[in-house]
């Protein structure tokens, strides 16, 4: 498979994982319970419309707020209608950009960065911008 420099298309059929029944506490630890396993398929987890998502790393830290650093792997469908609030990969004037979308009065738009030290993309007349798809999941790897 090439690397994820470039959106990548999912690889067709359901992806199994294995999954405790239990759910695991972010504070304190709950007591031991069954730890029966089950397999779920994370595609149609998180995937509504297999042919148009695709996978694509993020490079830079200009989302890092949001959760989506340096490094992170990002679902997109491009099936999904962009709306404001949403993270979005867009394309301006032809390199690719994650953020996320505020449509502002009178049909303009901002693409906000999710990091004090990266500007906002707010397109300048002449300027192609184009939302190319809505992100809906992201993998940060913890361990090597």
């Amino acid at each position: 498979m090439p690397p994820l420099s470039t959106p990548q298309p999912l690889p067709p059929g359901p992806l199994l994982v294995k999954t405790f029944l239990t759910s695991v506490q972010a504070g304190f630890p709950s007591p031991a319970e069954d730890h029966q396993v089950e397999r779920i398929d994370l595609m149609s987890q998180l995937i509504k419309h297999p042919q148009a998502t695709f996978m694509l790393r993020v490079s830079g830290e200009s989302m890092r707020d949001a959760g989506i650093l340096d490094g992170s792997v990002v679902l997109v469908d491009k099936a999904i209608q962009p709306e404001s609030g949403h993270t979005v990969i867009a394309v301006v004037d032809g390199e690719f950009t994650c953020k996320t979308l505020q449509i502002l009065p009178g049909g303009g738009m901002r693409l906000k960065a999710a990091n004090p030290d990266y500007p906002d993309i707010v397109p300048k007349d002449g300027q192609t911008v184009e939302i190319w798809g809505v992100v809906v999941a992201s993998i940060v790897q913890h361990a090597a």
